[in-house]
């Protein structure tokens, strides 16, 4: 009997160990403050852009270009409203698609900015819209449309070194229109 005890126990042992040595799902590292509305990265900066999306909500539409897949297609518009020359740093987005809140999507870096927005150096003129005109997002089929919220930012800075954000709401639905 005490045989029949050890051996169920060294049987058990492994999977004890395994079952300790899983980590706990990380924190959400965007979004850690749940009592507040925006990502962490976001909070605390003030706002001295405008950016906004059209059309808006967006619906999935069938892909000309991949039978079978759909897309969804936006733009997304971006205006500094300091009266002064501004130079991004960053843009990106953080989609909500579940109980866990925000997540880190997209992140561009200046350069890449200047080339999405056609916005030369990454440098915002006071006033002057620039757009991404193709912002898409798309489905391989059927089985990937699914719904979300999409919060892109732009941050930019003003010559004494102050940074500013904007940021608009993209609401992208799962079911064609």
């Amino acid at each position: 009997m005490k045989l029949l005890l050890l051996l169920t126990a060294l049987n058990a042992a492994p999977a004890a160990l395994l079952a300790q040595a899983t980590p706990a799902p990380a924190p959400n590292p965007a979004w850690t403050d749940h009592r507040r509305l925006l990502p962490d990265k976001l909070r605390q900066v003030p706002v001295g852009l405008t950016l906004w999306h059209t059309p808006n909500p967006v619906y999935p539409k069938p892909n000309p270009g991949q039978p079978g897949g759909f897309v969804w297609q936006h733009s997304t518009m971006v205006r500094s409203e300091v009266g002064q020359e501004l130079t991004v740093v960053e843009c990106g987005s953080f989609i909500w698609y579940s109980e866990a809140g925000w997540q880190a999507n997209l992140h561009q870096n200046s350069a890449e900015f200047a080339a999405l927005f056609q916005c030369l150096n990454g440098r915002l003129r006071p006033g002057r819209t620039y757009t991404f005109a193709q912002n898409y997002r798309y489905a391989d089929s059927a089985r990937g449309l699914y719904g979300g919220d999409a919060l892109w930012y732009v941050l930019a800075r003003d010559p004494a070194g102050k940074l500013y954000k904007g940021f608009g709401l993209i609401e992208t639905e799962a079911t064609p229109q």
